[in-house]
């Protein structure tokens, strides 16, 4: 019972239940901040665009609309592990507080864009980057400082709610952004302003340094060798999804094919580093601890069938089922993010309950049951006409978010439970790594599966569609060959393109009853909803493979007694920590 009754720091049991509950909130408050963030930008970008004066979809500007959506992902991607072996090494509270400052003060540089046009763009996203760097450092420390406050015994719990408030911030942030977007674009970064001061203040006066600190020197060739790599692979993952040539996607161009060699190049070497460092960034060694391993593999499935999800769906709604259902292409990002609330609801009610289970009854079950139920939903999606009843469509979202939060505590709960104290913070920071990595791979993956599948049906669609408003068949036939990617952004912005595809000339030769039919509503919504249903198709079955891959994976993780976990607790505790599955 030591570990547990004996004052900690000189603070009695009373003063350290006060403050796991302070670590919990706030550490909490910075990861929701974060991710809320993350996915705020992607409801509010036709805003943003208009604000500034760029059309996303004029030739060449895809690349800041790209950057604008996962550039913020693959700085906190790239950074997460080298921040969390600097907690270890100077503090986690240190680095985390950090994190609020660099935060915040990125988000304040970005609601004074002075720019227009392409250099507005490149401006938002460089200070999108930086707002990635503070997500970084609160990310890379946030599961550590909680593993460091609260006892092994209800550790399922706290992150259970810290996991969950994170994943449900990339859905609330679609909301924040349908509203407060058409006000004012700029009120989407400022609002993040007043909560990272009020978290900066608060995690610097009552955050307490309780990790095991264990000095060492950084290593930076190691640190190098790793975000080369990373950068590189996913780099060419944003221009894979790109047309090149006569192919509707980059993945044969050299320069991809080039980053990604170069990106595997780079991550063998740096293997071969980590395995000769004194003090290595990449603990590969904590791979050896089954949980570790399984849990994190485990992640990383989930998080790749979880990452295009939000995409396909918001494609879904705002480019195609909102607009027939008599919905303004103006109204549409906000009713987007209002018609997802299921999928938050459901993250929100499994999420601290299986934390709180898994606390008690092990986490393997759930860990198990969660990507079941995910595929179950895949399957459920596929089953669905584009064209759907809301309320089928509802309840999918909702099975859908309860499976993924029985998953993520426990799951969570698991991978950290079974660190060692000093490794708690690189080891929460590697299994972060995996996740955010994996959404950024998610993404050009299904937006791959997605333009395949509209390039075989979307040429015909367009042909027909068109002739059939009385535009020439050569001019039919021209636009025909539109990248399709540029087809799944117009969608994704809630852009009717066809006017624009058309141009003044064309449009000036139809009766004003087909040119009004071409830029109304409901005409670009049902050219595509055919090729969308084809594409769609492919990417969910890859998500519901990846949920199964990983139900096997957490089943098989086994039995056995945690010796983190254990090492917390003497034998005469009479608390019974039930670790099946661990």
């Amino acid at each position: 019972m030591a570990a547990l009754l004996a004052s900690t720091n000189g603070k009695s049991v009373s003063q350290n239940d006060r403050y796991k509950w302070i670590a919990l909130s706030n550490t909490t408050l910075g990861v929701l901040m974060a991710t809320i963030d993350s996915s705020i930008t992607l409801i509010a970008l036709p805003d943003i665009f208009r604000g500034i004066g760029l059309n996303p979809l004029g030739p060449g500007n895809s690349f800041y609309l790209l950057w604008m959506i996962l550039g913020f992902l693959i700085v906190t991607s790239v950074l997460v592990v080298s921040l969390g072996r600097l907690g270890d090494i100077y503090g986690r509270v240190k680095m985390y507080n950090l994190g609020f400052v660099i935060y915040t003060v990125g988000s304040l540089l970005l609601t004074i864009d002075p720019y227009k046009g392409r250099s507005g763009a490149l401006f938002l996203i460089v200070m999108r980057l930086v707002q990635g760097l503070g997500s970084a450092f609160l990310v890379a420390n946030a599961s550590a400082i909680l593993a460091d406050a609260f006892p092994a015994n209800q550790r399922g719990t706290a992150l259970g709610i810290n996991q969950v408030a994170g994943i449900s911030g990339s859905f609330i942030g679609l909301i924040l952004g349908g509203l407060l977007a058409p006000i004012d674009w700029r009120l989407i970064f400022l609002i993040s302003v007043p909560i990272g001061l009020f978290g900066t203040i608060w995690a610097y006066l009552k955050l307490e340094e309780r990790g095991i600190r264990k000095p060492a020197k950084i290593d930076w060739l190691g640190n190098v060798t790793f975000a080369i790599g990373l950068i590189l692979i996913m780099v060419g993952i944003t221009y894979g999804i790109q047309p090149h040539g006569t192919s509707a996607t980059g993945w044969t161009s050299p320069l991809v094919l080039g980053e990604l060699i170069s990106g595997i190049a780079f991550f063998a070497i740096f293997g071969f580093i980590e395995t000769k460092s004194a003090y290595p960034m990449f603990r590969i060694s904590l791979f050896k601890i089954r949980a570790f391993s399984f849990g994190t593999i485990s992640t990383f499935l989930v998080s790749i069938s979880r990452g295009g999800l939000m995409f396909m769906l918001i494609i879904w709604l705002q480019g195609i089922w909102l607009p027939l259902h008599g919905y303004s292409f103006s109204a549409t990002p906000l009713w987007a993010g209002i018609y997802m609330l299921p999928l938050t609801l459901g993250f929100l009610i499994a999420g601290p309950m299986s934390g709180y289970l898994s606390d008690r009854y092990g986490p393997r079950i759930f860990a198990t049951i969660g990507p079941i139920g995910t595929a179950l939903a895949f399957v459920g999606f596929l089953e669905l006409s584009v064209d759907f009843s809301y309320w089928t469509f509802g309840l999918i979202l909702f099975v859908s978010g309860l499976s993924q939060g029985v998953f993520a505590a426990p799951n969570r709960a698991a991978v950290m439970n079974s660190l060692p104290a000093e490794n708690r913070g690189v080891g929460g920071a590697m299994n972060s790594t995996f996740q955010n990595s994996a959404q950024v791979f998610s993404i050009g993956i299904f937006f791959s599966l997605m333009i395949a599948g509209l390039s075989i049906s979307l040429p015909g669609a367009l042909v027909s569609g068109l002739g059939s408003q009385g535009v020439a068949h050569a001019t039919a036939v021209t636009l025909s060959h539109v990248p399709p990617v540029s087809v799944l952004f117009a969608a994704l912005l809630g852009y009717n393109p066809i006017a624009k595809l058309l141009g003044p000339h064309n449009m000036s030769l139809l009766s004003h009853h087909a040119a009004t039919v071409l830029t109304g509503r409901t005409f670009f919504p049902k050219l595509i909803s055919a090729p969308f249903a084809s594409g769609l198709r492919e990417a969910f079955i890859f998500a519901i493979v990846a949920c199964i891959i990983a139900a096997v994976i957490s089943a098989g993780r086994g039995r056995g007694d945690n010796i983190a976990l254990k090492s917390e607790l003497n034998d005469d505790s009479p608390i019974e920590i039930n670790v099946e599955g661990i």
